[in-house]
């Protein structure tokens, strides 16, 4: 996988997002409501690398200063990962709200599984799985522009820093340098 330098990518906002829930037990509320309208929630998220340092970094958005998450989110339904991904990576990291990105998304890395919508995420399918996230390559090309929602923050952090580090950036996200060993990370310099 080729990676290029964060100085090639340039960085700009646009309109905040609005947050759909006021509180965690909002969020589980809508949560169950819509596992009882659509069931299985599945989620796509992308693993965006650059080089920085001489270190490959994921690209990680942070909100309210305190959460980290890989960008990406919730499947319509009967939506494609792929189509998905690219639609909430446009919504999320683009100067366009648009559904049809330039973004090259790349193999699923893994899978994670949720049997209730309050417990920790699990690298295997549980009895009965209430949300399934995946989590896919995203190949960036030599330069981008990131447009980002105000009420966020688009974070460069280094793959040493995230293994083993599920107290700041819970598993999915620690888990990352694991699911990386298999690649040939290659940083392209000018």
């Amino acid at each position: 996988m080729e990676i290029y330098p964060l100085d090639r990518y340039y960085f700009s906002s646009k309109e905040s997002v609005v947050d759909k829930d006021g509180t965690h037990e909002d969020r589980i509320r809508r949560l169950q409501s819509n596992y009882g309208a659509h069931g299985l929630r599945t989620c796509v998220r992308g693993v965006l690398l650059v080089e920085l340092y001489q270190q490959p970094h994921v690209l990680l958005l942070q909100v309210r200063n305190s959460t980290f998450s890989l960008p990406g989110g919730r499947l319509r339904p009967g939506e494609s990962d792929t189509a998905g991904l690219k639609r909430k990576l446009s919504r999320k990291l683009s100067h366009n709200n648009s559904d049809d990105g330039d973004w090259e998304v790349g193999e699923c890395i893994g899978m994670w599984w949720r049997s209730d919508f309050e417990t920790l995420p699990y690298p295997y399918m549980p009895r009965k799985p209430k949300e399934c996230t995946k989590l896919f390559l995203v190949s960036l090309p030599m330069a981008w522009q990131f447009v980002v929602p105000r009420n966020m923050k688009l974070l460069a952090v280094p793959i040493r820093q995230l293994h083993d580090n599920c107290k700041t950036y819970g598993p999915i996200i620690s888990g990352i340098p694991q699911l990386l060993s298999k690649f040939t990370i290659k940083i392209m310099q000018d």
